[in-house]
């Protein structure tokens, strides 16, 4: 006995009839299909405001550079819309961790309109500190949204690093 729909058949299956019927997956793809056909283009979609600026403002996973300088290391964290209060820099078993939390509410009321956004959400990066840093010297600072955290060598480190003339064959 054949199983009744209520969806619409496609024009696809109409020409050729039951041969997309007997895969699952195939029925499911093109139910799943029919349920994006009703929704704006991605452009409208991007274009809605309150949401585009939200995903631009804060990403799960902030960029970090770590660069190597004469006197030591240099790690360098964009933060924005956090303080030095909302971000905690620790250092154990040789790893430096950098993890902060952003809770941010705005409300706007104007005549004919209400806006209510909140924001979210947690981070964490991870580092293991190279041999040679003089953990007793690590500093950070933090201004206007980004965090520097410079990891010095030491002296012994300095001394080590000697230049390997190459030989041509």
């Amino acid at each position: 006995m054949a199983q009744e729909s209520k969806l619409p058949a496609s024009k696809e299956s109409a020409q050729n009839p039951g041969i997309f019927d007997w895969h699952p997956f195939e029925s499911f793809r093109r139910q799943f299909d029919r349920l994006f056909d009703d929704l704006p283009s991605r452009r409208s979609l991007a274009d809605f405001q309150p949401f585009d600026r939200m995903m631009s403002q804060w990403s799960a996973t902030p960029p970090v550079d770590f660069v190597e300088k004469d006197g030591g290391y240099e790690i360098t964290a964009e933060l924005p819309g956090l303080d030095e209060k909302s971000v905690d820099v620790k250092l154990s078993n040789g790893v430096l961790s950098i993890s902060g939390e952003k809770n941010e509410e705005k409300e706007e009321k104007k005549e004919g309109y209400y806006c209510s956004e909140r924001r979210y959400g947690s981070f964490r990066r991870a580092f293991r500190i190279p041999e040679g840093v003089d953990v007793d010297k690590i500093t950070a600072d933090f201004e206007k949204g980004v965090l520097k955290i410079k990891l010095p060598k030491t002296p012994e480190s300095k001394k080590d690093e000697k230049k390997i003339e190459i030989a041509a064959k």
